[in-house]
């Protein structure tokens, strides 16, 4: 037992930053960023899968090498993702991106059914992709911006067994996914915990080709994977702090829908990891991507109370509810989901963690309905740090901490 929860530690850690926030980007980030993510989330019942956290460094440097380039890096243990934008290469107001990310992990596939992990059907995936993007500011000189996006991109996985999978499993084969996807972003959400303000309107497609296609799984419940697959979202959000009481609250309206998704496109929701991606689809109390939808409405919020002046200790209360079309094979009981949570957050200007306990109302598990889990997440905000040392001079743990990582 030791050494399985020893070997358990060590693979999460290797995975850690595969959930990274490294999808497309509204615009180019004008803001300089040194800070890293740490996030997981515990189940407290069944056999969870082991994709259940992150772990990243993020890096946003404006004014790379010469004025009009921004760097953006997010570098995890097996995984580096980066962009590289040019500002006005197309006009004053239009910009391009030019993407890179590969490593291990990143493709890996968890097979829930019915609450229920399926480690003989689930598999590692590793990948590589390179993309361009076009950002296009349509307002210049309002409050909020709106950006169109338009993005290509060629992404190739190669996928091998675990030590689980089953001998007769077949995999899908190595393959290339070439995509494009399209969108108007009006506001955004900066890449932090818990920012005080917020707000966003966006509506997005993607297309998804692959080069490869066909049956693969077992041979008594063959799975397909589509030669292409068609995603239609849309996001309203709203982050907001009371100015007089300081309380702030977070409300969030994602619903998607999608044309020849398989598993490897569907929409999947479930877990409480606010970074895990773009578009994260939180069920607080559920395994991380438990349910796999073609189609879904997911309405979410958070309270943040404060208990003291400074607003340094809070309390907070986070409840998720969605309605959603199951991807066939994949169905279980009841198109409602649930889950709600509440605990701690401790911050200040350079460090943010949330401890707290999230039910999951509507998870199936083998007693029933229900399940337990614990999240944690901690963002430590370095070039912050290093401001507010060298104001202060005083010594303490953050004294060290950005000097290790910039040297």
């Amino acid at each position: 037992m030791p050494s399985q929860m020893i070997w358990r530690w060590f693979l999460l850690f290797c995975l850690a930053g595969c959930l990274s926030p490294v999808g497309v980007r509204g615009q180019i980030d004008p803001v300089e960023r040194e800070l890293i993510e740490v996030g997981y989330d515990q189940p407290l019942e069944g056999h969870p899968p082991p994709l259940a956290g992150y772990g990243f460094y993020y890096r946003n440097q404006p004014d790379f090498l010469r004025t009009n380039l921004t760097l953006r890096l997010a570098i995890a243990p097996v995984y580096v993702d980066s962009e590289l934008g040019i500002s006005g290469v197309l006009g004053p107001h239009t910009d391009l991106g030019i993407h890179l990310a590969g490593g291990g992990f990143a493709d890996s596939y968890e097979e829930i059914r019915q609450g229920k992990f399926y480690p003989q059907e689930s598999f590692w995936g590793h990948d590589g992709e390179a993309g361009v993007s076009l950002y296009h500011l349509f307002n210049p000189g309002q409050t909020i911006p709106l950006n169109g996006v338009l993005r290509g991109q060629a992404h190739y996985g190669v996928y091998d067994t675990t030590d689980d999978t089953a001998p007769d499993f077949r995999l899908p084969g190595d393959h290339t996914t070439f995509s494009v996807r399209t969108g108007l972003r009006w506001g955004g959400r900066e890449p932090l915990l818990l920012a005080p303000l917020a707000v966003e309107l966006s509506i997005w497609y993607e297309g998804q080709f692959r080069s490869e296609s066909g049956a693969y799984g077992a041979a008594a419940e063959p799975r397909k994977l589509e030669p292409e697959s068609h995603l239609f979202w849309g996001e309203a959000f709203l982050g907001y702090t009371l100015p007089e009481l300081k309380h702030s609250f977070y409300v969030g309206l994602t619903a998607g829908t999608s044309v020849e998704a398989d598993r490897f496109s569907a929409y999947r929701l479930g877990g409480l990891l606010p970074l895990a991606s773009e578009f994260p689809l939180a069920l607080p109390g559920y395994y991380f991507q438990e349910l796999s939808a073609k189609e879904f409405v997911l309405l979410s919020g958070t309270y943040l109370l404060p208990l003291d002046r400074q607003q340094r200790w809070n309390l907070d209360a986070t409840a998720s509810t969605a309605v959603v079309s199951y991807l066939p094979g994949l169905d279980q009981p009841g198109d409602w989901n649930s889950g709600v949570g509440g605990g701690v957050v401790y911050r200040t200007s350079s460090v943010k963690i949330m401890l707290g306990y999230n039910y999951g109302v509507n998870a199936i598990r083998t007693h029933g309905r229900g399940a337990d889990s614990l999240g944690l997440c901690m963002q430590f905000d370095l070039k912050q740090a290093r401001e507010t040392l060298s104001n202060s001079g005083r010594p303490g743990l953050w004294r060290g901490l950005p000097l290790i990582f910039t040297r």
